[in-house]
């Protein structure tokens, strides 16, 4: 009974207000061990004596607590567009004034900061509003650093996960403004009031990201009040606004995006008989659609607005996809057989001659159809026939004598040769000796004969072939001069895209951020 008398003098001897000195001296030894304790033992013994870390640390209940929050900024982690997420490296500043935390440094040796582990002190429950991380995660449990006059100062590391409303209009130039909103998530400001610390974001510490240029920051306090209460709800939003830096995604999306557009051009330029106009326009298409995909998975699943460079990529797709049909017409005039309609007057005036002349071409001519490529089975017929004509035309001369060939190639002409069968007499007259006209064929007439129809079906059928020849070039010369109408076209098409798409509207001011303009 003695014991606990001398126990409650003691409590009852120990004053309310722990800003003063203590009456009774905190023993400096322990009867248990013999040991002595250190200053800053003492100190936190006298501190967390009868402290209370569920309530306010104010002695008036009126009283609010006014918490100064600020935020270094580290550096920028990551940007997840398609989660449309941003991640980012801060020390999260929160100084406030604890009544219950003072003492006297004449009493402690002359200790005037005292490092406290987090969990032992009250804490406010700043949250941020738009996290993207679990809630639960809390901050880190960093030491807390107590001044003697009851100012705490608790500046724990974080890594915050916040909802970001991702823009991808200018992807990959586009620019994005991030927010971190910061709360007390139970208290009202007549509690737990909330102000800045300091003017702006520190980036004193902040650390250059590769992927993004940080443009500006700044901080914005705001208080909020509802119908139903009448206490105010402050916060502090901190806005931060970066660039992408576009080097990575020029050489690696728009460098080989431009390189596949100059293939598409070649497809016009690569000649109609090496069979490989129709192969490169798709397997350019096939690598424009890789792109596509590729940025897809990148870009959030959204319907609000489309990245510029997928624009870019469908456009010049769509281009691709009416090269490749423009190459099918063309194909079609240009394998068009001796069997075809000719040249219509309109698009012989139209084509061979406006156009030709305009786009300064000169037509080859493949009249001579021993200079044709062998690999054409047409061809191999024709240089067959002219095979069997420089033949003909050796017996011919060896015969006939070298006066009938009178054509310009070294041909007979057919109608040269009818005329000529007209002239030949078929029979001759002998009179017997006994006065008897007789009638008889002409001797050596049979094979004059023979010849020259010969020789008259074979320069027909060379008339023919020749035709035939001529309005086959026609429609060659036709696809040539559209061959390369459309490789003009598609040049300025393809030219004007990529300016547009890609210089122009990134460099208007409509579609930057006006930093001065703050929200």
């Amino acid at each position: 009974m003695l014991i606990f008398c001398s126990i409650m003098s003691l409590v009852n001897a120990i004053p309310l207000n722990v800003s003063e000195a203590p009456t009774v001296p905190i023993p400096t030894e322990d009867h248990t061990g013999g040991r002595r304790y250190t200053d800053e033992q003492r100190l936190l013994y006298h501190l967390m004596k009868d402290y209370e870390k569920s309530v306010r640390p104010v002695r008036n209940a009126s009283h609010t607590v006014t918490v100064r929050l600020g935020m270094t900024m580290t550096n920028i982690f990551d940007m997840d567009e398609r989660n449309q997420v941003l991640t980012i490296n801060v020390w999260l500043d929160q100084e406030w004034n604890d009544e219950l935390l003072r003492w006297n440094p004449d009493d402690f040796n002359g200790i005037q900061s005292l490092r406290i582990p987090c969990d032992l002190i009250w804490l406010p429950d700043i949250v941020l509003y738009n996290n993207a991380d679990d809630y639960t995660a809390g901050y880190m449990r960093s030491r807390a650093m107590v001044l003697y006059t009851g100012t705490v100062f608790w500046p724990p590391p974080k890594q915050l996960r916040s909802t970001c409303k991702v823009d991808v209009s200018l992807f990959p130039f586009d620019e994005q403004r991030c927010s971190l909103k910061f709360g007390s998530w139970t208290y009202h400001g007549f509690q737990v009031d909330i102000t800045n610390r300091s003017e702006n974001i520190d980036l004193t510490n902040y650390v250059p990201s590769g992927e993004f240029d940080l443009v500006k920051v700044y901080q914005k306090r705001r208080v909020v009040k509802y119908t139903c209460c009448p206490e105010p709800y402050p916060d502090i939003t901190f806005f931060i606004y970066i660039r992408r830096k576009t080097l990575y995604y020029l050489y690696n999306i728009v460098f080989p995006c431009l390189m596949m557009s100059v293939l598409t051009l070649l497809v016009f330029v690569l000649p109609p008989d090496s069979g490989e106009k129709i192969a490169l326009g798709i397997t350019v298409l096939l690598a424009f659609s890789v792109f596509v995909l590729a940025i897809a998975e990148k870009m959030p699943e959204t319907s609000d607005s489309m990245p510029l460079i997928g624009i870019y990529l469908t456009v010049v797709m769509s281009m691709t996809s009416v090269s490749v049909v423009m190459t099918v017409m063309v194909l079609n005039f240009h394998h068009r057989g001796p069997f075809n309609e000719p040249v219509p007057n309109w698009a012989r005036v139209l084509v061979l001659d406006r156009l030709r002349r305009l786009l300064r071409m000169k037509l080859s001519n493949r009249g001579d159809s021993a200079r044709v490529s062998v690999c054409s089975n047409s061809m191999m017929r024709r240089m067959s026939v002219r095979v069997a004509m420089d033949d003909m035309r050796k017996e011919i001369i060896s015969v006939l004598g070298p006066g009938l060939l009178t054509g310009g190639n070294g041909v007979p002409e057919s109608a040269r040769l009818e005329s000529l069968l007209l002239d030949v007499p078929q029979t001759e007259f002998s009179v017997a000796q006994n006065g008897v006209v007789r009638k008889r064929p002409r001797a050596g007439d049979d094979l004059q004969v023979k010849l020259l129809r010969t020789l008259q079906v074979l320069v027909k059928r060379q008339e023919n072939e020749d035709a035939s020849e001529r309005v086959a070039n026609e429609w060659r010369h036709v696809a040539q001069v559209i061959d390369r109408l459309l490789f003009w076209i598609f040049l300025f098409a393809t030219a004007t895209i990529t300016f547009v798409l890609l210089v122009l509207i990134p460099s208007l001011p409509y579609y930057t951020y006006n930093y001065n303009d703050e929200p």
